[in-house]
């Protein structure tokens, strides 16, 4: 056995050392290897950093790093080793207790699964109300209303421009103006000459009846009575 603090201490005086050059060879906190030489281990991580810690700090003075952790553990290190690390271990009896009630919680989840479908079911197939009778209804055809007399002027494939006179009169037109597209002019049946700007937008009717529109535009109808 050896004085593990007084050991490492005397070799770094001996190398003209001190902490804040040992910390940056070892890259170990000075704080640390302070504690190691003056044997305060428990201001250490833990059994596992001290080992290491005492590795590293003798091999870089240029001592054996594995005799002074022998020395280590013969001194501070119980046969079942590092108590903090099973601090953190689960219990085996604790860890078969939380499985257990685990499968249990699925078990009782997919019963609930099972017993809403059933009830969804059940509730679809038993609860459908029937369907309510509904009562004849006398639906009453309107009437046919008889066809349009006279003569329409519409415009339905766009606009033009249209002059709607009674035939042989010179006087003032019946109409004139723009048909816009939609639009439609009526006239009372009779003989009428029409003149239309575009006659492939516009489209005559006699007494509901069409009528062709020569491509000149110009035409002369007997209306219907």
């Amino acid at each position: 056995m050896f004085d593990i603090g007084s050991s490492l201490c005397e070799a770094r005086t001996r190398q003209g050392f001190d902490f804040t050059e040992m910390e940056f060879r070892t890259k170990v906190r000075a704080k640390y290897l302070r504690a190691l030489e003056a044997e305060e281990f428990d201001r250490l991580p833990g059994h596992t950093y001290t080992k290491g810690f005492l590795r590293t700090y003798a091999e870089s003075l240029g001592m054996d790093g594995q005799l002074y952790v022998d020395e280590y553990n013969s001194r501070y290190v119980s046969s079942d080793e590092d108590l903090p690390l099973q601090r953190h271990r689960v219990p085996m009896p604790a860890r078969r207790h939380r499985e257990h009630r685990e499968s249990r919680l699925v078990v009782i989840a997919v019963i609930m699964i099972v017993l809403l479908t059933a009830l969804v079911i059940a509730a679809w197939k038993f609860g459908d109300t029937p369907e309510p009778k509904v009562q004849g209804v006398n639906i009453q055809t309107p009437p046919v209303s008889a066809p349009a007399r006279g003569v329409s002027v519409a415009a339905s494939g766009g606009a033009s421009f249209v002059v709607v006179r009674a035939a042989g009169s010179s006087g003032k037109p019946l109409y004139r103006g723009i048909l816009e597209r939609g639009q439609v002019r009526r006239f009372a049946p009779q003989r009428l000459t029409i003149t239309l700007k575009s006659p492939l937008n516009v489209v005559i009717r006699v007494a509901g009846v069409s009528v062709k529109v020569p491509k000149s535009g110009r035409m002369t109808i007997q209306g219907g009575s």
